[in-house]
């Protein structure tokens, strides 16, 4: 066969073309790092922050990092905070988590109450009730007792109006008429509060003796007193029970005062963020006292035959004293200061009020 002979500028063309090639194929790797860095270097470009001029201004308004105080011609408290960010939080516990608990939380107290007299009824004076009386509460005591009863009452009743007024008596009161009572609430709720001040103030210093802790009322503590049970259990003057009430009601009561004090009177410096936390423990501390009062309510009324009587007569039952103040009892038996129903309605009536005891049976105490 004969040699084929290409033109030589054919020859020279695909020489070229394949030089063109090579060279591309060793570019290839270098073009395409290139690529990567410039766009890698436009991200970074991208994303330099740029300053905003107002992100500073609008990060202080909106009190992200906390309460900023700025400055201001106006003189007050907080007057230079624009906003205050724990005002929401203060606003949803109160809405989502204070009143729906502290409601169940009462009517809980009640229906427990209720089954307890339903189970256990009625404390009954086993011996019977007699003719035959102790002096237990001079008339200046049940004055006192009468009085800060009668405040706290007011303050509570008041105190559950502004508290769960707007969902439960809007709906049938109407706006109108609770706007009036929730006003007039308010405003006798500042006014008799401190009252209370001058009211607990009287019950410690009068009361405050009788009600230091003795030897045997852990017992009648770990016996249930003789309310859970039928087991007689004895005590002083003041059972463990009722110098725990006491002691309880005192502490809560600070508690209450404290708070109380700083909401009615906001000149002293309070900040807003003091305010809110006086205004939460002053609600849990006021439900709580609420609490135990609706269980001492409870036994002075329905729950104990005669456990009223010291504090509407001065005198009480000597089978009751007996049953459940024996120390006291017995010490007064010795003492001679038993008298007679008669007796009593003699003494109730030349006295006028029933202030005059039978010899001997002043500050018979512990």
């Amino acid at each position: 066969m004969g040699r084929v002979l290409f033109p030589q500028n054919v020859a020279d063309a695909m020489k070229g073309g394949w030089l063109f090639l090579l060279c591309v194929l060793m570019l290839l790797p270098l073009v395409t790092s290139t690529a990567a860095m410039g766009a890698e270097t436009a991200e970074q470009a991208q994303a330099i922050p740029v300053p905003n001029p107002s992100a500073d201004l609008w990060r202080e308004v909106r009190q992200r990092d906390g309460i900023l105080v700025g400055k201001t011609q106006v003189a007050g408290v907080d007057s230079g905070a624009l906003i205050n960010p724990y005002g929401e939080t203060w606003r949803n516990f109160r809405m989502q988590q204070l009143i729906p608990y502290s409601g169940y939380l009462l009517v809980g107290m009640l229906l427990l109450l209720l089954l307890f007299f339903a189970i256990r009824g009625k404390v009954k004076v086993n011996a019977g009730m007699s003719d035959k009386k102790l002096f237990r509460y001079s008339l200046y005591e049940r004055m006192i007792h009468w009085f800060i009863a009668s405040v706290f009452l007011f303050l509570a009743l008041t105190g559950l109006i502004l508290l769960f007024g707007r969902s439960l008596l809007i709906p049938w009161m109407g706006q109108e008429l609770f706007s009036l009572l929730a006003s007039a609430s308010k405003e006798g709720h500042n006014l008799f509060g401190p009252v209370f001040v001058v009211a607990l103030l009287l019950i410690f210093i009068r009361f405050v003796r009788r009600n230091i802790y003795q030897r045997g009322d852990l017992t009648w503590l770990l016996k249930g007193g003789g309310i859970i049970g039928k087991g007689h259990v004895p005590s002083n003057f003041f059972n463990m029970g009722e110098k725990s009430m006491f002691w309880l009601l005192v502490l809560l009561g600070i508690v209450i005062i404290g708070s109380g004090l700083i909401l009615v009177f906001p000149l002293f410096g309070q900040t807003r963020v003091t305010m809110e936390l006086a205004h939460l423990s002053h609600a849990i501390t006021t439900l709580l006292m609420i609490l135990v009062i609706m269980g001492h309510i409870y036994i002075g009324s329905v729950g104990m035959e005669g456990a009223l009587d010291g504090m509407t007569t001065g005198y009480c039952d000597l089978n009751w004293a007996r049953e459940h103040h024996a120390q006291w009892a017995e010490r007064c038996e010795q003492e001679g200061q038993v008298v007679s129903e008669a007796e009593v309605s003699r003494l109730r009536g030349e006295s006028s009020g029933g202030h005059i005891p039978p010899a001997g049976a002043q500050e018979s105490g512990q």
